[in-house]
């Protein structure tokens, strides 16, 4: 038995999903005021600013795509394998539904930037129920040892399109955003 095979496959659970187009998605970019689950303004149209899935910890392949307004509060069950999907800043995130504190669901968070004499370090966002933050990059809590659980996530051209590369200074090309669970280490 080997403690570190290379060899083995990823679980099923931990494979990318597609999460809609980039241009569905309102770049949020008013500080400390607006919710995830806000409508703003979106192309020509207004849309959520953020997005909730169930992905199933089996396989990510069934992932299935959650209205974030009918979304209940305080019921952990029911926001068990969520996966909230936003961008701010011009970033795309993607953390747990559920705040690791209170189990609240962070679709009606507030995104916000950390900063340290005004040099803005990694953006954050803000439970409103007991105002816990965590960061978006590392999961880290401000207080605490509660640890919030990032996603992965990735822009990929549309498929049938012309365009370049992954990520986001290849032009205004039309893009996918693609989600999945964080591999393990070790």
């Amino acid at each position: 038995m080997s403690f570190f095979n290379v060899f083995t496959k990823p679980r099923s659970g931990d494979t990318w999903f597609p999460a809609g187009l980039s241009t569905s998605y309102p770049n949020i970019s008013t500080l400390g005021s607006t919710t995830l689950s806000d409508r703003l303004p979106c192309q020509e149209t207004v849309a959520p600013g953020c997005k909730v899935f169930h992905v199933p910890s089996n396989d990510s392949t069934q992932a299935v795509e959650i209205n974030p307004e009918n979304v209940t509060e305080g019921v952990p069950a029911d926001l068990k394998d969520q996966v909230v999907v936003f961008q701010y800043q011009g970033e795309f995130h993607a953390v747990d539904h559920s705040c690791p504190h209170s189990s609240y669901p962070l679709s009606k968070g507030t995104p916000f930037d950390i900063e340290d004499f005004g040099v803005r370090l990694s953006a954050g966002i803000r439970c409103p129920k007991h105002d816990w933050s965590f960061d978006l990059i590392r999961g880290n809590s401000d207080r605490g040892n509660y640890r919030l659980k990032v996603w992965e996530t990735q822009l990929r051209p549309v498929a049938g399109t012309q365009g370049g590369g992954v990520g986001r200074d290849c032009g205004d090309k039309q893009k996918e955003v693609w989600v999945r669970r964080k591999q393990r280490m070790g």
